[in-house]
């Protein structure tokens, strides 16, 4: 498929799926509810990355719904590969600034950043550009690379995934933030929220060897995000999750936030194009009660800025 018919392609597979989450119609700015109603989730297009996120937030009582004064918070990125920006292989530094500042502004005490990289993790977390984000946001960037970072958790409600070695900063923060960017995976067809807690622990090897999709559901079964907010500004189509190109990307300028790991990774994958039900891991985990897959039964918030 040449350059162009793909991303005419990737493009109409976008907007569908943005039409099954009603993120289509100008009629959508508007809303009986307010501010203070409850949405179960937030879906918003349009904007720069920082700029949208200001505004979904409101819809989900702001960040002082999450993080109260003196608590320390955990910001989980996507900084996997030795990448810049542009490449979209990593959560973008932008919205991770914003989210910090957030933060912060909600009165917390210690705002911590980390991942356990697939590349060298000086590297990746230079040249993605995000140790400068969150450094420049008063926040702290966090090691991952050695296993005494790591201690030993059972995962009781686990069916394949029963125990690991989990980040000292996950296991001691009060709030903990998951920030994927949403993107092809070669193994897991997508890696979106579920996914993206790989990268708080020791042994990744593990899970791709003993059902790959039964342990990424395993694994909040332990320890669910009290956020998740999904970065699809841009978007790898193929190629992931490392990318090749900035041709493997669509430009799609949106995000999904909701405290509900399941149903964030069911709107992006229909963000993305496909069938959540054709991503095994989010079935799974709507069936192990985890959270809740059928968009239908959640009270949405759409947004185009």
């Amino acid at each position: 498929m040449n350059r162009r018919n793909f991303i005419k392609k990737s493009f109409q597979a976008g907007f569908a799926a943005g039409s099954a989450l009603s993120i289509g119609s100008y009629s959508n700015l508007f809303s009986y509810k307010t501010f203070t109603d409850k949405f179960d989730l937030v879906a918003i297009k349009g904007n720069e990355p920082d700029v949208m996120f200001d505004e979904a937030i409101k819809y989900l009582g702001g960040m002082k719904s999450f993080v109260k004064k003196g608590q320390t918070v955990v910001i989980k990125p996507n900084i996997g590969w030795d990448a810049s920006p542009e490449r979209a292989a990593n959560t973008n530094p932008l919205l991770i600034k914003r989210i910090i500042n957030h933060c912060y502004d909600a009165g917390a005490k210690d705002v911590y950043a980390f991942d356990h990289t697939c590349d060298n993790w000086i590297r990746c977390y230079s040249n993605s550009g995000l140790e400068r984000a969150v450094k420049d946001a008063g926040g702290k960037m966090v090691p991952a690379n050695s296993e005494s970072y790591y201690q030993k958790v059972e995962i009781k409600n686990g069916r394949n995934l029963n125990q690991a070695l989990v980040h000292e900063l996950i296991l001691s923060s009060d709030v903990f933030i998951n920030v994927p960017i949403l993107k092809e995976h070669g193994s897991a067809g997508l890696t979106i929220c579920m996914k993206n807690l790989m990268g708080t622990v020791w042994d990744r090897g593990y899970w791709h060897r003993n059902n790959l999709h039964q342990c990424i559901a395993d694994f909040p079964s332990f320890r669910k995000p009290d956020l998740n907010i999904v970065d699809a500004y841009y978007v790898m189509k193929r190629n992931g999750p490392r990318g090749v190109s900035k041709n493997d990307l669509v430009e799609m300028k949106s995000q999904i936030i909701s405290t509900d790991i399941v149903a964030a990774d069911a709107a992006a994958a229909k963000l993305f194009g496909m069938n959540p039900d054709n991503i095994s891991y989010i079935g799974i985990a709507d069936q192990m009660k985890l959270g809740i897959k059928d968009l239908s039964k959640l009270s949405i918030k759409r947004i185009i800025t």
